[in-house]
């Protein structure tokens, strides 16, 4: 009989498939080798989640005292050293929470869709072009960038055109927006080459242009990776101090005009509370006069900061679910 016929040729070499079974030394010795790698990852683990769990651990215990909504509503105004305000408080972050929100947002007014629009002409138009190297190029020296850097330029970009010694809220954002751009273009970058082409492709042959084909389908698409690197853009350069030390300085009113006049934010508002230490209670200060009252705002700005980190992830998940492209089951 022969193989064509159907049958197996009685003549033919049998395979001895045992032979290449592992013996079991070599299955011993990969459960040991899986066993190490597990613990090895598992330990990485943990000691990354140690300083993580330290940081929110100390800035929780120590931030919740000073934190309520006396705190959270009134500013520095009149405070004078650690003796407590007519309301009853020792001074607030009013001013700071909304300087935060303003001059972040500014940010990213300017930087998402100079981001975004950038990364869609390196994925999309340039054919990997020398511009986009070059764009590349200076997306990746912009990274690396000092954020004191960034400040000093806003700062002298502004008092060219101001004058000397002008300062408010909008130039921090200018700052910021610098810092922000490359992670901006970086990974919206990354989630626009994620898109299948076989999505565009199917576009163009209905007849789609390329303008709407990108903005409707390409966009939408990798809307979720998109939001993510805008989120990790913000938590870079939400807790800046030094460019905005420079830029947008320290008051102890509220200034909510982002165009005019100078604005506190919280990383600059914990940065001048720890400078202070503590301070002096006279003898006529009386039993409320707190000595070390500046170390505890610190630390309950800092906790509301980390508190306004976590709202903007939440807002910007909650965005990139609700219109990412729905898949059927």
């Amino acid at each position: 009989m022969s193989v064509s016929d159907g049958f197996p040729d009685a003549n033919a070499p049998v395979i001895d498939f045992d032979r290449f079974k592992p013996s079991r030394s070599f299955v011993a010795a990969r459960k040991r080798k899986d066993l190490l790698m597990r613990v090895l990852i598992s330990l990485a683990f943990v000691v990354a989640l140690i300083p993580l769990i330290s940081v929110l651990w100390t800035t929780i215990a120590r931030g919740v005292t000073r934190l309520n909504l006396n705190f959270l509503s009134y500013n520095m105004a009149g405070v004078i050293g650690g003796r407590p305000t007519p309301s009853g408080g020792y001074g607030g972050i009013e001013h700071a929470i909304i300087g935060t929100v303003e001059i972040t947002l500014g940010a990213m007014v300017i930087s998402v869709p100079i981001g975004l629009m950038c990364a869609v002409y390196i994925v999309e138009y340039s054919n990997n072009g020398r511009l986009a190297k070059a764009i590349s190029l200076m997306v990746d020296v912009m990274s690396g960038i000092p954020s004191i850097v960034a400040g000093l330029f806003a700062f002298s970009l502004f008092s060219i055109i101001f004058g000397p010694g002008a300062i408010f809220g909008f130039e921090g954002s200018v700052a910021l927006a610098l810092l922000m751009i490359p992670t901006v273009v970086k990974s919206s970058e990354e989630m626009l080459k994620v898109v299948p082409h076989d999505l565009r492709e199917a576009s163009y042959a209905l007849g789609v242009t390329k303008q709407r084909t990108i903005s409707k389908i390409v966009l939408r698409t990798a809307l979720p990776g998109i939001v993510s690197g805008v989120i990790l853009a913000i938590a870079r350069v939400i807790g800046e101090t030094a460019p905005l030390l420079m830029t947008a300085g320290f008051i102890a009113s509220t200034n909510v005009n982002l165009f005019n006049g100078q604005m506190t934010t919280l990383p600059v508002y914990v940065y001048q509370e720890y400078s202070k230490m503590s301070v002096t209670c006279p003898a006529s200060a009386g039993s409320g006069c707190i000595t070390n009252i500046p170390m505890e705002r610190a630390w309950s700005a800092a906790l509301v900061l980390i508190i306004l980190v976590l709202v903007l992830n939440l807002i910007g998940r909650l965005v990139a679910r609700v219109f990412a492209v729905k898949t059927e089951r």
